[in-house]
């Protein structure tokens, strides 16, 4: 019970305010994205459709390499990603190293907290837990689209479906809901990994001041819903 309360008390309860806010509005965001897609439109769900659409037309293809190229193009952002966040994470495990250093740079930002390096040190750790998170979730996504590509290599021919005379539709649609329930995982897992981005950002605003880090993540969770159930190009793809 002592080294429980000692720990509390090595962050004042703003800053332990702002990291319930920040773990309860992610983790919050995620649940209500979640539910509230099944009521409206949103990116994903929308593209989901698109892309459960997408595999059923690969099944009256009988060359599939535009299928290819497609999932192979989908697949560099995710690689892009999960390297540029290799290099993020090298430079967290290096600043960690010299946080001495680090800090007293920080304190020469305008408006930037003072802190002990014990609390810049969980700053730096929060930064870096993120980024392991958006790591994971990157290439997660990448294998998922490796499992789409084989999916849509295996398929049988057009021709073969045509064969199958009545049963051809429902072997189709099997087919696509199969194929696009994959790639639409790889889509989710990979929109995941730029979620834990925003949030990084929201994190900065840690080393500023507990406030900050709060209203930092509540604009984050704004900027979420306004993308992905209020932007343009959702009216665009719904129309």
């Amino acid at each position: 019970m002592e080294s429980t309360l000692r720990v509390l008390t090595v962050l004042p309860w703003l800053d332990w305010a702002a990291l319930v806010v920040l773990f309860t509005g992610w983790s919050g965001y995620a649940w209500f994205a979640r539910r509230l897609a099944g009521r409206r439109p949103s990116i994903l769900a929308t593209t989901n459709r698109i892309r459960r659409q997408w595999m059923l037309q690969a099944t009256y293809r009988d060359a599939r390499v535009i299928d290819g190229v497609v999932i192979q193009n989908l697949s560099t952002s995710p690689s892009f990603f999960a390297s540029t966040t290799i290099l993020i994470i090298g430079g967290l495990l290096a600043m960690l190293g010299t946080t001495e250093k680090a800090n007293e740079l920080v304190r020469e930002i305008p408006f930037a907290a003072r802190t002990s390096v014990l609390v810049f040190d969980m700053k730096l750790v929060l930064l870096l837990g993120i980024f392991v998170h958006a790591f994971f979730r990157f290439t997660w996504s990448m294998r998922q689209y490796t499992f789409g590509a084989l999916l849509i290599a295996s398929a049988p021919e057009a021709k073969q479906f045509d064969a199958l005379g009545d049963e051809a539709p429902a072997r189709r649609n099997a087919f696509a809901d199969k194929a696009g329930r994959v790639v639409a995982l790889a889509a989710e897992t990979f929109n995941d990994g730029l979620r834990a981005y925003y949030f990084s950002f929201a994190a900065i605003g840690w080393f500023f001041s507990p406030l900050a880090f709060m209203l930092a993540t509540v604009g984050v969770v704004y900027i979420l819903y306004q993308r992905e159930f209020r932007s343009e190009v959702l009216k665009d793809l719904n129309s």
